[in-house]
């Protein structure tokens, strides 16, 4: 089906000269200005096409080198203007693709935070994607930096970040 598709949007291109619509993959594109260090940037997806008011999931990855120590807490923040919703009950953290139990995940929607606690310590080194299903995308589109702070067991408590996701909603 995906090869007939790229067929008949090539064909589409020569034939008319117009650019083909292009399905979307949900993804995060090439950021030129953010404001955040390239190396501070994190790789998403977002599985339904990040479209205004619509239901997505979203998943969030943090490569294994920035996993530099175990993590017993994960903390999202995003800002104020962001106008969606999320269901803490519907939040998964994997672990190197394996869905690993959370003793709890929180959301404070006045203060655009996400807590999310794993039962036991995520190890260090481990690849992880937070993955919130059930996102009710904001009625009006933008770019959303989502933050991420964690905090290691034993260490102080003090969040630390990790690095952002751009999100941009359309």
């Amino acid at each position: 089906m995906r090869r007939l598709l790229s067929v008949l949007a090539l064909t589409g291109c020569v034939l008319t000269s117009l650019p083909a619509i292009v399905l979307a993959q949900g993804g995060q594109g090439f950021v030129l200005f953010s404001g955040i260090k390239r190396e501070n940037q994190l790789p998403f997806r977002l599985d339904f096409g990040g479209q205004t008011d619509g239901i997505d999931r979203y998943i969030f990855r943090i490569p294994a080198q920035n996993m530099k120590l175990a993590v017993a807490q994960f903390a999202v923040t995003y800002p104020n203007y962001y106008k969606g919703s999320f269901d803490p009950k519907k939040i998964e953290v994997r672990v190197k693709g394996k869905k690993v139990p959370l003793s709890e995940a929180k959301w404070n929607k006045e203060s655009g935070l996400i807590e999310i606690f794993p039962e036991e310590p995520v190890p260090a080194g481990s690849r992880v994607d937070l993955v919130f299903s059930g996102v009710r995308n904001p009625a009006f589109g933008g770019t959303f930096y989502f933050n991420c702070q964690v905090l290691s067991p034993g260490d102080l408590p003090l969040l630390r970040y990790i690095g952002s996701w751009i999100v941009t909603i359309s």
